[in-house]
């Protein structure tokens, strides 16, 4: 295979499925939130940043970053849970305009104490040398080790929440609680715990994504601001609670996105001219999700999987 186009186009290809698979380890969490306790949560971004900067710090602090995922997941999987029982556990009753009050603040309160603890300048990690390096996919087609073990990492991990979510009681309480939270109540199960351990849940899969992705984009204060409004986005492309749906819209727009932005401006100077792609193309890259998202709610209103779905 010699086509340098062509190898570009797979290479941003597979850079759009790791992309992807990030945001569904964020959205994915967050989906059951939405669907479940009908809890809109802001902060699940913070809790992504967290992650990225527990990761940064403990893999600086022993040169251990295969340790640093772990404890980064348990790390924010107990601050969602401390939160979730302290805080946020008393807005489940109000109105949703209370609960993106509530969650804002804390994303104010995070940066805060990120600010604090970690700086203003953010912290970078240093892959593993056996990480740090590229293999060769298809013949003249490399691609770095790491973004294709977080790939396949984020697969593996996709497939322990669908058996999670389809083959396990905690699945079928979680599903039952979704379609009728209090039948659920009624039969005896403590509705409490189980909305605290999927809160738990859903903020180590956001510190799993962002333990992953700071060897990529580094841990920052406010870098889990952008990518919550794209969650957001996942979810109502996907169908509000549906796991399968956050799956296949999170890969959707990492496709998107990422393709839209190294192509967008390429094809708009095809058709307009270079001086349109200079003004028309980076504003076309960053609303193309936004386009395909209007389009599906305009024809299917409930997402591309029917809303609490599994």
């Amino acid at each position: 295979m010699s086509n340098p186009a062509l190898l570009l186009f797979l290479e941003q290809c597979l850079n759009g499925l790791q992309f992807g698979i990030m945001l569904f380890l964020i959205t994915a969490g967050l989906t059951l939130i939405v669907g479940i306790m009908d809890f809109v949560n802001l902060a699940q971004g913070s809790l992504f940043m967290i992650g990225a900067f527990v990761a940064a710090s403990f893999a600086a602090a022993t040169g251990n970053y295969y340790l640093a995922i772990p404890i980064a997941i348990a790390a924010t999987a107990i601050i969602g849970a401390i939160i979730e029982v302290f805080a946020l556990s008393r807005f489940y009753r109000r109105q949703h305009l209370d609960q993106v009050l509530a969650t804002f603040g804390f994303i104010l309160i995070f940066n805060e104490v990120a600010r604090v603890v970690w700086g203003s300048q953010g912290l970078s990690v240093s892959l593993p040398p056996e990480l740090n390096r590229a293999i060769e996919l298809l013949p003249g087609l490399t691609y770095p080790l790491f973004r294709f073990s977080f790939i396949i990492f984020g697969l593996a991990v996709a497939f322990f929440l669908y058996l999670l979510i389809t083959r396990t009681r905690v699945g079928m309480l979680i599903r039952a609680g979704a379609s009728d939270r209090e039948m659920v109540r009624g039969l005896g199960v403590n509705i409490g715990l189980l909305f605290t351990f999927v809160f738990a849940l859903g903020a180590g899969l956001a510190g799993l994504a962002g333990s992953l992705s700071a060897p990529i984009m580094s841990a920052s204060v406010g870098m889990g601001e952008p990518v919550l409004i794209l969650g957001f986005v996942v979810i109502v492309l996907g169908g509000i609670g549906s796991i399968r749906g956050a799956f296949w819209a999170a890969l959707i727009v990492g496709f998107i996105d990422n393709l839209g932005r190294s192509y967008a401006t390429y094809l708009v100077g095809l058709a307009f001219g270079k001086h349109a792609a200079s003004t028309l193309g980076p504003s076309l890259s960053g609303m193309l999700i936004y386009i395909l998202m209007a389009t599906v709610l305009a024809i299917r209103p409930e997402g591309l999987f029917k809303a609490r779905a599994s």
